[in-house]
């Protein structure tokens, strides 16, 4: 038997857990009504199902409402610094890949002050797991507009209406390379569930935008596409291998037209054979970029689900291919030695 062999035969099985074991014992502290809250139960109630441990899971977050995550996860995890966090996984998912990184992040975390941070690790493709919750607001700092926020928006940071043109997060991670590219909302915990498993199971960096209320600052700014009484004519599914159409009996759909762009239609008025067919795993990023522009804001038709899942090289298991093969060709280097060799190295 090989050593191999040997090592799976005798890995210790992974424990059974309950929900109750990857909550902690912090006090959750939201705005009562925030829609965290359902995202965090989607997490944990989704963790016991992945086969993982939690002392081989970690959280880091950045800044913001969303950052307080780590503390209500018992797992490892770090509240980080406004923006870094996909810097900080970065260096841990590549130094550490026996661990599962996820990133909790907001619009205003990761759109601001972290975009170049954010944007690095999509096209590395390292092996993170990133949440980004989207309320299209600055939570925290009490109610400024976002990179995500619509223009003429009134807050108190833009008395009389933005006048920038938001970020589409999914367009910029699709600009970005990313290898899984999902959307989700807080108000259906079994899509969460769902989306979060297929980002944590894909190898490399999975981006998933997560729609999500602020009721204190912006209350209800996704109510017109994921209320109950919208969704089912508002929210278009993504599925892999099927014709993109939605309503209550399938009569809207999406097309395809000569020049690249996508456009909503009645269904009867020209055959389900002229929908496009959905898919996920189509090398180009360009469709599921059209896909993320489909929508002008939660006020249209919008389509959900994963948008792109191909495979990439994964940057950590490229680095330490690299290192191993330095090694095997100039042997094992000696870093005291180094430091201690005088005031000049010869780098060779």
């Amino acid at each position: 038997m090989t050593d191999l062999a040997n090592a799976e035969s005798t890995e210790v099985p992974v424990p059974p857990t309950t929900r109750k074991d990857w909550s902690s014992n912090q006090e959750v502290r939201w705005c009562p009504g925030c829609g965290d809250y359902s995202i965090l139960a989607a997490v944990q109630m989704l963790m016991p199902d992945l086969g993982v441990r939690r002392e081989s899971t970690v959280f880091l977050s950045g800044i913001g409402c969303a950052a307080r995550f780590p503390y209500y996860m018992n797992t490892y995890g770090m509240h980080s610094i406004h923006g870094r966090a996909p810097a900080i996984a970065t260096g841990l998912a590549t130094t550490r890949p026996d661990l599962d990184v996820w990133v909790v992040t907001g619009d205003g975390d990761s759109l601001s002050i972290g975009g170049n941070h954010l944007i690095h690790a999509l096209r590395r493709n390292v092996d993170i797991t990133i949440l980004l919750f989207n309320n299209q607001i600055y939570g925290l700092t009490k109610g400024q507009y976002s990179p995500t926020s619509e223009v003429a928006k009134v807050t108190k940071s833009t008395p009389f209406g933005s006048l920038e043109q938001p970020f589409n997060p999914l367009s910029l991670a699709l600009g970005a390379e990313a290898s899984f590219v999902a959307r989700t909302h807080d108000m259906d915990r079994k899509h969460m569930m769902e989306t979060f498993r297929r980002a944590h199971a894909h190898r490399g960096a999975s981006f998933v935008e997560i729609y999500q209320n602020c009721n204190v600052f912006n209350d209800g700014a996704f109510e017109g596409i994921t209320g109950k009484d919208h969704r089912v004519d508002m929210l278009i599914p993504l599925v892999h291998g099927e014709p993109i159409r939605f309503g209550a009996e399938g009569e809207h759909g999406v097309v395809l037209h000569r020049d690249g762009s996508v456009e909503v239609v009645e269904v009867a008025d020209l055959g389900e054979l002229a929908l496009l067919v959905h898919d996920e795993h189509r090398e180009n990023p360009g469709l599921a970029f059209q896909l993320s522009r489909l929508s002008r804001g939660p006020h249209e038709p919008t389509p959900i689900g994963v948008f792109r899942d191909v495979e990439r090289p994964e940057y950590g298991a490229q680095m330490a291919q690299q290192i191993e093969e330095a090694t095997d060709r100039r042997g094992k280097g000696d870093l005291d030695a180094l430091l201690r060799s005088g005031s000049s190295w010869t780098v060779e």
